[in-house]
């Protein structure tokens, strides 16, 4: 007997993606429809109520919120797809540990816990246009990791990245996946230059075209074009999915992971929420293919997953409306007259 390929147990997972708990749900919106307010005047709040619940199986809550963020470095770049080196994603990790980034006041602002992952950064990926960024069991011990995420039980995972050359990465599998030209799925990430931009899309033409015989496969878009964080993000989206918990995705490289994902199985995202739609130019395109409306759009392309951690004071809000606020018995109001 052949042994099993180390992609096989991931795709095992895919045969049994349990959903959200329907009852939960319809007595969210049944608690809803009793609130002193008038019926959908809270618009997509609501909405958000009733999906946490359903997820949740039961009241909606945020208690434990979760950032995860993976850092990971890339072959790639060593075809000048970025004006900054590889050394930065080790000084921002210290950064995030020493609490001096973005993302450190925005978790400190909204009561957020932050958890930062390493993706053996002193050794880059293979370089894409050259060879496979990774071999299969590594891009699967890889996903196996991400897992980890959900070790401390969040009850709501927010994910990001960092990764000097990762957009470049993201743009390669989004190419891979959806087709087009290199140049619809580059953008300016950390600052590239018309010149930049330019190898940027040389480096995904390359890549793309030097793999395309394997790349009807997503798991091989990944392995063969992604990076370390991305395949682990990819394992938190499905370690969450497995014990239900809902998920608020960052920007435009957190989306290449869910993009893998979701054409593995279209309903693989339905756990999970746009936090916000990044500047990157190729974002909304991708949120359209996979139907998902961003909770904001702030005109941010930082990462860090920081547009997902603001999108959860969207979150607590709702749920503080639809567990705090009177019903009209309870508040002595009149409901609507039938």
């Amino acid at each position: 007997m052949m042994s099993p390929r180390p992609f096989d147990d991931i795709r095992e997972l895919f045969n049994n993606l349990p959903g959200a708990d329907e009852a939960a749900r319809t007595a969210a919106r049944t608690r809803q429809a009793h609130l002193t307010k008038p019926q959908g005047s809270l618009g997509q709040l609501e909405n958000l109520a009733e999906f946490l619940a359903g997820w949740q199986g039961g009241r909606p809550h945020v208690d434990a919120p979760l950032v995860a963020i993976f850092a990971g470095n890339h072959g790639v770049v060593a075809k000048g797809v970025s004006p900054f080196p590889q050394s930065v994603t080790k000084s921002m990790v210290d950064n995030f540990t020493q609490g001096g980034a973005a993302i450190n006041q925005i978790c400190k602002t909204f009561d957020l816990s932050l958890k930062i992952f390493e993706l053996a950064l002193e050794k880059p990926t293979n370089d894409m246009t050259e060879a496979p960024a990774m071999e299969e069991r590594e891009c699967a011990a890889t996903m196996a990791f991400g897992m980890e995420a959900l070790v401390s039980q969040p009850d709501i995972l927010c994910l990001g990245e960092m990764g000097i050359g990762n957009t470049t990465v993201a743009s390669a599998i989004y190419h891979a996946l959806y087709g087009g030209a290199p140049e619809d799925w580059v953008g300016r990430g950390t600052g590239a230059d018309d010149a930049g931009l330019k190898r940027k899309a040389e480096a995904v033409r390359a890549a793309v075209s030097l793999h395309q015989a394997h790349l009807s496969d997503p798991l091989e878009v990944l392995r063969r074009l992604g990076g370390r964080e991305i395949a682990a993000i990819a394992g938190a989206i499905l370690a969450a999915r497995i014990q239900k918990t809902p998920v608020i995705l960052d920007g435009f490289v957190v989306f290449a992971a869910a993009a893998v994902l979701h054409a593995l199985n279209p309903g693989a995202l339905d756990h999970c929420l746009a936090g916000h739609v990044s500047a990157e130019k190729a974002h909304r395109v991708v949120l359209e293919r996979l139907g998902m409306t961003p909770l904001l759009d702030l005109g941010m392309r930082l990462g860090e997953g920081s547009g997902a951690a603001i999108a959860v004071a969207v979150l607590k809000a709702a749920v503080n409306c639809h567990n705090g606020m009177a019903t009209f018995d309870e508040a002595g109001v009149a409901g609507k007259s039938s």
